[in-house]
């Protein structure tokens, strides 16, 4: 009876995992639109993605290296991103071609038709229609395979470019026979200091035919910064060329090991199958019926898309490159790369603590390892280099997802360490984040965003710190966890910027601006996933906050500031296409009308993902836009990672099985009981014992002219209606002796330069002391601006070029008016002649942000604002070149000259050359003050 079990379990497990889900997986889709994605051949978390590149000159729907709406293939590199918004990758470019050899791009390209192009899990063949060559490429984890079928008689050559794509900072190619070569490649994009070691074995002999080397030649070894070389030999009519290329992110020696374990089959046709398998086997954790072919090619890439990274990062013996650019080895435990954690986080993360718990665990002893060789947690790793691209300290919560979801494997107590670490630095506005309860836009860009990310991060680390009884960490992180109170505002429910302790003004919630993380205050005013209760209750209840989510659905659909190409598949101001409005559609499940959730999700999972090229409606952000519609379509959605629980839907499919780790299964059908599907997965979790924690006070406003003339009002309001206030002022001069606050009774007047602070307290409960610095003008003059100033850089007013208030490097706190495309010209009256010694003016150069400074600047004088005579001409003397932020002040001393009117004229740019990644684009000109004596 025991044998008679066994076999039948067995019989069913066979069957399970012969299923053919590959069918269903369509990599073109997403490689149209924005989508991002590449079509090449790859394996499950494969250090190896092997794909063809359409696109080399780094445009922002060219970041996978291919866009289907291309005609021309420039070769086939090993290394690719899933659906960034960053270019990067396309290692180790190898490209067949026939005849006389070239190492010029145009030459060795190729045409190609999506009709005689294939791909398939694992799999991607494409004709070059130059040569008539036939390419078919699959991978194992570690090693691409390359089958070139020529069909001509004739020279064939193998074209390898180490100056691919992006800029080689190191370059070495080591001839170890007639058959194998290797390889290193050290460059510079979005990872700065990538490392990739190449072992490269061909399946016959090859001679180098041509080659383009700036550095040695020195016997079989040659090093550069340019460095491409042709590899040559005779081919009948329709003989192939089998390559095998083995990577490794540590040395040679890595590289030829990873050969060994994965590369020693010659038979492309096995590898391509055992790569089919592969697939198959992660595909299958998730059976979908439907009868509906499209429905199951969406839903099975879109899993395809989330186990395409992160990647695998270590050599088969367990060596890796760490954050510290040496080489470690991983015990007992998978080092991975490629961590898009600002959009995982939400949605791919939290579907693989349900179906991938190991790996889950082999990420975060990846983050550990990253914080003990590199000093913090990642925020966008990639190829052992943080990138700091995205905010917030994500890593976090996809660790409290699992600790609080009971996942094992990793050092609970040493993952608290690294989150309180991250929380605890002094980067990227957290200091004074931690004074103030909130980032103000005098603190840091993107203040908004950045408080409202930092604070659900805190209540990550609350999670643990409840989980791991740590009572006065939990409470501390408890208390900065309600930090959005302080940007909540109260008039008109949205989530606004402070500047000078007051609200930004003007305020318009479409503006995409530098407040917000690509988004608007639609966007953010949704994301307090840690305490929906109490922003429900700040709306003023259930019924008011329905309002409010109707209303994004209800907006016009169009944004208002700054184009941001990410904010895409609108829904009114809701933007399924990108991550902050991911999980607003749940929220109506709050106020207890969860059929508002099921009509928006069902129309967005009709709407928004299709089985063709621009099938994704924004970019595939390394599995986050799959996995949002993976949930969504199974009926759950995780709206707090960190808490062990789904918010729900209607599901999608007739049936899906969920197989667990664990051996076990769950069966959602669209009659399973939102109950079920809540606690789906996580049946057994019990919650720790919870302490209790102060409510915090939010800081007061404070509101008055920040620049005046004579004097002006000054009125303190606090946040809510029961908080006392209290102030005290300080004028510019004064002494800076302790000065006690008194209660703040009504508006008072101010007449010279003076900073107010205050705070608000309520049930003993003081919040942090705002700081306001209201100005008097240092003079009376006027001025006309006669060049038009870009609507996101005003600096507030044209008199903030003559205010005294100087602008500092970080342009985006809005300080510097800006002026695209065009020379800036100025005139200021004195309103009476005056005797001028010297002039300045200041501008700031921001080369990567099309900030450039200007080419010269000009002074001139007038007696009556009609006849100018030019007094000065400076020289810009910064290189164009120079990615420094840095402010030049453009200063002369003069002969005494009277004047009434000083004109400035300063040059633009001009249009970007053709060595700028915004080439063609109109450069800016910054300026924020001038100075007359």
């Amino acid at each position: 009876m025991k044998k008679t079990f066994i076999f039948l379990l067995g019989l069913v497990f066979h069957n399970f995992f012969s299923q053919n889900y590959t069918q269903y997986v369509n990599p073109f889709i997403g490689t149209g639109g924005h989508g991002h994605t590449f079509p090449g051949a790859t394996v499950p978390f494969g250090m190896v993605q092997l794909s063809p590149d359409t696109r080399i000159d780094g445009s922002w729907d060219g970041c996978s290296g291919y866009h289907y709406s291309d005609s021309v293939i420039y070769g086939f590199s090993h290394t690719h991103l899933n659906g960034t918004g960053v270019s990067d990758y396309g290692d180790i470019m190898l490209m067949p071609t026939m005849g006389t050899p070239s190492l010029q791009t145009k030459e060795y390209s190729s045409k190609f038709s999506h009709k005689n192009e294939k791909a398939t899990a694992g799999f991607y063949s494409v004709k070059l229609d130059k040569n008539n060559i036939n390419v078919r490429l699959t991978t194992t984890e570690r090693v691409g395979y390359h089958e070139y079928t020529f069909n001509k008689a004739g020279n064939a050559n193998i074209i390898l470019d180490l100056n691919h794509r992006d800029k080689l900072l190191e370059g070495e190619v080591k001839i170890i026979d007639d058959k194998t070569i290797e390889v290193l490649r050290r460059s510079e994009a979005w990872a700065t200091n990538q490392y990739i070691y190449a072992r490269i074995e061909f399946s016959r002999p090859m001679k180098i035919s041509k080659k383009e080397v700036n550095g040695q030649q020195d016997g079989n070894i040659f090093t550069g910064t340019r460095l491409a070389l042709a590899f040559s030999t005779t081919v009948k009519k329709g003989e192939k060329i089998n390559v095998k290329v083995a990577l490794s992110p540590t040395s040679y020696e890595g590289a030829e090991k990873n050969m060994l374990a994965e590369g020693k089959s010659n038979d492309f046709e096995a590898v391509r199958k055992q790569a089919d398998e592969k697939w198959n086997r992660e595909l299958s954790k998730i059976e979908v019926k439907s009868e509906d072919k499209n429905k199951l090619t969406v839903f099975y890439t879109a899993l395809y898309h989330i186990f395409t990274q992160p990647n695998i990062a270590m050599d088969t013996d367990g060596k890796y490159r760490g954050r510290d650019n040496k080489i470690h080895t991983a015990e007992n435990f998978g080092y991975y790369s490629v961590f898009s954690l600002w959009d995982t986080f939400r949605g791919a993360h939290p579907l693989m603590t349900l179906i991938d718990r190991k790996r889950t665990s082999d990420f975060i002893n990846t983050f550990i390892k990253q914080y003990e060789q590199g000093g913090k947690l990642p925020v966008w790793e990639l190829a052992s280099n943080e990138t700091e691209c995205m905010i917030g300290y994500h890593a976090v919560s996809v660790i409290a997802d699992a600790m609080a979801k009971g996942i094992k494997g990793f050092d609970y107590e040493k993952a608290f360490e690294a989150s309180k670490n991250s929380a605890m630095l002094d980067i990227f506005g957290l200091d004074a984040y931690k004074h103030n309860n909130f980032i103000s836009i005098d603190d840091e860009h993107e203040s908004v965003s950045k408080t409202l990310e930092y604070a659900y991060d805190d209540w990550c680390i609350a999670q643990m710190a409840k989980i791991l009884g740590k009572k006065e960490d939990y409470q501390y992180f408890m208390k900065r966890s309600q930090n959005w109170k302080n940007l909540y505002n109260p008039k008109n429910g949205f989530m606004q910027a402070r500047k000078n302790g007051n609200w930004y003004s003007p305020f318009d919630p479409r503006e995409v601006n530098n407040n917000y993380t690509e988004g608007n205050s639609w966007h953010y005013s949704y994301f307090v996933p840690q305490d929906i209760p109490g922003l429900i209750s700040a709306h003023g209840g259930k019924a008011e906050f329905e309002k409010f989510i109707d209303g994004i659905f209800s907006a016009p659909d169009t944004t208002t500031g700054r184009e941001q190409v990410d904010i895409t598949g609108l829904i009114g101001q809701y933007a399924q296409g990108n991550e902050p409005s991911h999980h607003i559609a749940y929220l109506y499940n709050y106020v207890d009308k969860p059929q508002k959730t099921d009509e928006k999700i069902k129309f967005i999972l009709d709407n928004f993902y299709k089985n063709s090229p621009d099938g994704l409606i924004g970019n595939e952000d390394c599995g986050q836009m799959s996995a949002w519609y993976i949930l969504s379509s199974m009926g759950i959605y995780s709206v707090t990672p960190g808490l062990p629980v789904w918010e729900t839907t209607t599901p999608y499919f007739d049936e899906i099985i969920i197989h667990l780790e664990d051996g076990s299964t769950r069966t959602i059908t669209k009659n399973t009981g939102k109950a079920e599907l809540r606690k789906l997965g996580f049946e057994n979790i019990q919650p720790a014992k919870d302490f209790k924690y102060s409510e915090q006070t939010a800081a007061p406003v404070i509101s008055a002219d920040r620049l005046f003339d004579f004097s002006t009002q000054v009125e303190i309001t606090s946040l809510n209606p029961n908080d006392k206030v209290y102030y005290t002022t300080q004028e510019e001069g004064e002494s800076n002796g302790k000065k006690s606050f008194k209660t703040y009774k009504e508006p008072f007047t101010i007449s010279k330069t003076t900073q107010v602070l205050a705070y608000s307290e309520r049930n003993k409960e003081k919040s942090a002391v705002v700081i306001a610095r209201f100005n008097k003008r240092p003079n009376h003059w006027d001025i006309n601006v006669n060049s038009t100033v870009n609507p996101q850089y005003t600096a507030g007013s044209k008199f903030a070029l003559i205010d005294g208030i100087k602008g500092a490097t970080n342009w985006r706190k809005g300080e510097w008016q800006g002026y695209q495309g065009q020379d800036f010209e100025a005139v200021i009256d004195f309103k009476s002649p005056q005797q001028i010694r010297k002039i300045s003016s200041t501008y700031l150069q921001d080369s990567r942000a099309w900030i450039l400074a200007p080419k010269k600047v000009e002074y001139y004088a007038s007696m009556d604002g009609k006849s100018y005579i030019l007094m000065k001409t400076l020289e810009n003397n910064i290189d164009p070149k120079d990615e420094k932020v840095q402010i030049e002040n453009f200063v002369t001393d003069l002969l005494p000259t009277e004047a009434r009117f000083v004109k400035v004229k300063a040059y633009c740019f001009g249009k970007l050359p053709a060595w700028h990644q915004g080439a063609g684009g109109d450069a800016y000109i910054f300026i924020d003050e001038i100075s007359i004596n």
